[in-house]
């Protein structure tokens, strides 16, 4: 509505959402076009809340298309939000167009959005099966083609699994567990802007497993995440054929790090791997593990910097697919008990992370899903519980390994009971039960302790004194944490110091090979740091401990505190401490002793890990019972003894045997015990306070260090495309000075040929000249010749008839005399006239013939006068076109110097950019 009418014109609308581009047929543009056009876009469950996560936006963009020209103009656009659309269908409603370029009016469109769920493929008849009802054998895919195209997982609320397949050909059970074991480098999935723990920030780990939201503990600190590694675990009833082409059609199993709607990141671990693992499940379980990068939105990875590989952010997750096994004794257990079942087990650590220090902790709770309601009642059905911490351990009890007490009192790790914990979805029982975090241990690891002693410090090769403190972590025993030696130690030049608090042991599992492999690989780097009160620490060198010599020493038995037999290897050596800029420079030499001691299999393969603050024994209070004493703090107090009061007279005694005497020195006494209880008090404050403080500080310095190192990663960034722009414009000035030089190069060539060119013009000019005069004159000179030439015959012509006339006349006056004369004289006069006349008619033909040749370079000559004067037409027209050749040159000099004076101004701009680039 609210459209301005113009016939040349059509309205169409572009709709754009998830990359896609949907548009409307183009429609007539007056004041109420009428679209009836329905757009719609195809994903599933798991994009749709990705995007809706991401709030991710439809665009529309109404555009005015011209019928002639074919030419779009845009006439404003249209946001719609992703989180409004429900699967009820609403009433259409007025959306104004924003940005319009009719300002008089308001254009809107009528606009309705739905979210409609595709049918599902029919389930397939009972009819199908009438004549399959026998069992299939072992390993024959005779159901195979009588699945549909997608299978489809679907609850059983009542049993509490998820059946994939016929029900009458798929009974066996599996447990499918996903794991988010720990996760590093997290801070770098936000910008550098942003505060890593600010004030109320929560961050967790999403993912949906079968239709079910799962969430992660919370935690606070993105540089050292303290969530609990927790497992959820779904039973799906099938079979090991149904099932594995089930997850080869699952798509990735998304897992998000979250911050309240907003997701930080993503990454995929693709169920479809599970069905590729060559495992036997009957007795073995299939596990795909490893730490998945998290790749950040596309609308913020676009603001991100690109990080190398070591500080890429990564999540651990093992999903694992095991086959589930339920012994009567485990059902007699469930049965018998009226609470649910607890198990003693011990704590879980990553298998790529072994424990460094394994304290108890207590269990936290478990977030579970927003739809789970409260726990069920506590005896359920034997076939709806899920799978729990004392099912693995009656597992493991039924494989052989019925010794986990002793595993624990080898690693000195307090046992602790773990309850068992349930999640029921929509009224019933749900297959999903988030357990406290449980990884498997190898049967075959070991359980070792390894120790070292960094004995003393000399040899110092500086000129000042240090306070030296020395530090050094690794993380294959378990612990990122710095291990560090504590009170600094003055060293100075060519002296030794011992190093105080310098032993540390670590107990963890690890196979045989691991080790070995780790130990050859890995050294362990020993920082010595300068610590000075005025200034910053400074780094004074590494030592590198090759741990591979302890393999190579020498083996020791003796007798660990299980009363097993064990092993130790024991190696002691002196290490030169280098500088990190200069390997090759000495700073002074480090002793130690390193001790590994190998005490056997380790009892239990499954682990739970628990977290416990129970660690400060409780301090008992007593009220006081002295009616006088003072309240000074709320501290405990201890009872103040009274003496009784005398029941009748008494002797006079000494002042100090009176008994007010006793009570005023009681008082004093009590006095000086609570104000030593106060300062005991307020000193354990003062170090719970100054703890706190470290500790703060210690958050914040880690904070520090991190939006550093992502600082200089930026700032390296820049510089990199900084460099590389001014390489760009180097290159760019090089080639528009080469260019320039080119085009003075062309320019002399063409000023040296246009030269040239005129040069040889006038120079042909001048000789065609030149050789056209000559002509003429000689012409002129033949024509004078032929002019005397012609003279001369006339005057002969008229000699010749003088002569005639002569002749002729003596001729008659011969006549004349003959007639007087005799006969003979007259007729030798006739002999001689004869002679006369045929010489006479000889000169006169040959006359006649030089007055036809006479005739002839007559004609010859007209000739060659009208060719001389077409020639110089022809010169003519040639200087014409040779003036004209000239303007033409002229006028590409004119072009030439105007594209110089466009260089020059470019090369002038260059200045000016390099100018203000060199400020």
């Amino acid at each position: 509505r609210h459209f301005p009418k113009s016939p040349r014109l059509s309205l169409v609308v572009q709709a754009s959402f998830d990359g896609e581009q949907l548009a409307t047929d183009p429609v007539e543009h007056r004041d109420q076009p009428q679209f009836s056009t329905e757009l719609a876009w195809e994903l599933d469950r798991r994009t749709l809340h990705q995007h809706r996560l991401q709030r991710t936006p439809i665009k529309l963009q109404c555009f005015a298309v011209d019928s002639v020209s074919k030419k779009r103009e845009s006439v404003g656009y249209i946001v719609l939000d992703l989180r409004s659309v429900q699967e009820v269908r609403q009433e259409p409603r007025w959306y104004p167009l924003l940005s319009s370029k009719y300002t008089k009016q308001r254009p809107a469109l009528l606009l309705s959005m739905v979210l409609e769920s595709d049918t599902k493929p029919s389930e397939p008849s009972p009819d199908r099966f009438k004549a399959k009802k026998a069992p299939p054998r072992q390993g024959s895919p005779a159901i195979t083609h009588l699945l549909p195209d997608s299978l489809e997982a679907t609850l059983i609320p009542d049993q509490g699994y998820h059946q994939v397949g016929p029900a009458d050909h798929c009974s066996d059970m599996f447990i499918l567990s996903v794991t988010v074991a720990f996760a590093t480098k997290l801070e770098q999935l936000i910008p550098s802007t942003m505060k890593l723990s600010a004030e109320g920030s929560e961050f967790f780990f999403y993912y949906s497993l079968l239709g079910n939201d799962i969430t992660s503990e919370p935690f606070h600190n993105l540089l050292s995440p303290d969530f609990e590694p927790e497992r959820a675990s779904v039973r799906i009833r099938s079979s090991k054929q149904i099932l594995q082409t089930f997850l080869s059609q699952q798509p990735s199993l998304q897992i998000h790090l979250c911050c309240g709607n907003h997701s930080l990141g993503s990454t995929d671990v693709s169920l479809s791997a599970l069905s590729a693992v060559s495992v036997d499940l009957e007795n073995k379980a299939a596990t795909v593990e490893g730490a998945f990068i998290l790749q950040p939105p596309k609308r913020v990875k676009q603001t991100l910097p690109a990080l190398p590989a070591d500080l890429q952010p990564t999540v651990g997750v093992a999903v694992t697919l095991r086959r589930e096994q339920v012994t009567p004794q485990s059902l007699g257990n469930k049965e018998g008990s009226g609470a649910p079942t607890h198990a003693n087990l011990l704590p879980s650590v990553p298998p790529s992370v072994p424990p460094a220090k394994l304290r108890p902790r207590s269990s936290s709770p478990v977030r579970k899903p927003p739809d789970s309601s409260p726990p069920g009642p506590s005896l359920p059905p034997p076939s709806s519980h899920t799978e729990s911490e004392a099912e693995s351990l009656l597992e493991e009890l039924r494989h052989g390994k019925d010794q986990a007490g002793l595993a624990a009192a080898d690693l000195g790790v307090p046992v602790q009971q773990q309850s068992q914990t349930e999640a029921t979805a929509e009224g019933g029982a749900s297959s999903v039960s988030v357990s406290a975090p449980k990884v498997s241990i190898p049967s075959s690891a070991h359980h070792y302790c390894f120790s070292l002693d960094l004995r003393s410090l000399g040899h110092l090769s500086l000129t000042h004194p240090i306070a030296a403190t020395l530090r050094y972590s690794y993380q294959f025993f378990g612990s990122a944490a710095p291990i560090m030696t504590n009170p600094p130690v003055e060293l100075q030049r060519n002296m030794e110091a011992s190093l105080p608090q310098s032993y540390c042991a670590f107990d963890f599992a690890a196979l045989p090979q691991q080790l070995q492999d780790t130990f050859l690989r890995v050294p362990l780097v020993v920082e010595v740091w300068h610590r000075d009160s005025t200034s910053r620490d400074q780094l004074i060198g590494r030592a590198s401990i090759q741990l591979s010599h302890l393999l190579s020493s020498e083996r020791s038995r003796f007798l660990a505190s299980t009363g097993e037999q064990s092993w130790r290897q024991t190696h002691q050596d002196q290490i030169p401490v280098v500088q990190t800029h200069r390997p090759g420079e000495k700073v002074a030499e480090l002793s130690y002793v390193a001790t590994l001691e190998d005490l056997g299999l380790v009892k239990a393969r499954e682990v739970i890990v628990s977290d416990s603050s129970q660690n400060e024994p409780a301090v008992p209070t007593q009220p006081s019972s002295h009616p006088a004493a003072p309240s000074l703090n709320p501290a405990p107090l201890g009872p103040v003894p009274v003496a009784p009061a005398p029941l009748g007279p008494t002797p006079p005694a000494a002042p100090r045997d009176t008994l007010e005497y006793r009570t005023a020195l009681e008082l004093e006494l009590w006095k000086e015990e609570q104000e030593d209880l106060f300062d005991d008090q307020l000193r354990k404050k003062e170090l719970s306070h100054m703890q706190a403080l470290a500790e703060e500080w210690r958050r914040r310095d880690r904070e520090r260090e991190a939006l550093v190192k992502k600082k200089e990663v930026e700032y390296n960034l820049l510089e990199e495309q900084l460099q590389k722009t001014l390489s760009d414009l180097e290159k760019r000035e090089k080639q528009l000075v080469e260019a320039e030089q080119e085009t003075q190069r062309l320019q002399r060539e063409l000023r040296a040929e246009h030269d040239l060119t005129q040069r040889e013009l006038q120079e042909s000019s001048r000789r065609l000249q030149q050789e056209y005069d000559h002509r003429v004159a000689l012409e002129r000179d033949k024509a004078r010749l032929m002019e005397e030439e012609r003279g001369r015959l006339l005057q002969q012509i008229a000699d010749g008839e003088s002569r005639y006339k002569q002749l002729e006349k003596e001729f008659q006056l011969y006549r004349e005399q003959q007639h007087v004369r005799p006969e003979f004289r007259l007729q030798s006069e006739i002999n001689l006239l004869t002679l006369e006349k045929v010489e006479l008619e000889r000169k006169l033909e040959s006359t006649t013939k030089s007055k036809l040749h006479y005739k002839q370079q007559w004609g010859r000559a007209l000739k060659e006068l009208a060719r001389f004067k077409q020639r110089e037409q022809e010169n003519a027209m040639t200087r014409l076109k040779k003036q004209q050749a000239e303007l033409e040159a002229m006028r590409l000099r004119y072009l030439a110097t105007e594209q110089k004076e466009a260089v020059q101004q470019d090369r002038q701009e260059l200045d000016n950019i390099r100018n203000e680039l060199n400020r």
